[in-house]
């Protein structure tokens, strides 16, 4: 660790440590969860995607959000899971991650702010966890609180 604090390596190590500590499944969850922050350690988007970003229109940056979610298994995140599961198949891991998109993508679709925000937040994640079962309890948690940061 630097003066500054730890470099970029060192904080996404920490991630994947963490993550590592967790079955495949929920270890792609936690990366999945984290991809924003570990974009931002690695530098994506560039100034110059940036730039690209702005000038899209709305119906285009939903396309551009859809393609990266459907295609999240091929691009850093890969990298992450395995570096968290260096045993685990790279079919597994494509799967895991797969999964874990389409569980946040579940938590989302069913997220109806109809009553007590937090009571919505609940069975939104309980409702996408019926559909993925497989997942341990504190990743539920996890979703629950990332669903709650997300529809605030």
């Amino acid at each position: 660790m630097s003066e500054t604090g730890p470099s970029a390596e060192e904080q996404i190590a920490a991630f994947v440590a963490g993550a590592a500590k967790q079955p495949l499944l929920d270890a792609a969850f936690e990366l999945w969860r984290c991809r924003y922050r570990l974009d931002s350690i690695e530098g994506r988007p560039t100034a110059e995607e940036v730039r690209i970003n702005r000038t899209l229109n709305p119906q285009q940056m939903a396309a551009k959000y859809r393609y990266d979610r459907d295609h999240a298994h091929e691009g850093p995140m890969f990298g992450y899971v395995k570096r968290a599961h260096p045993d685990a198949d790279d079919e597994a891991i494509r799967r895991a991650i797969i999964t874990a998109v389409k569980f946040e993508a579940a938590t989302e679709a069913h997220f109806k702010w109809d009553g007590d925000f937090w009571e919505c937040v609940v069975r939104a994640v309980a409702q996408a966890a019926a559909e993925y079962p497989d997942f341990l309890e504190t990743t539920y948690r996890d979703a629950r609180n990332n669903l709650a940061y997300y529809m605030k």
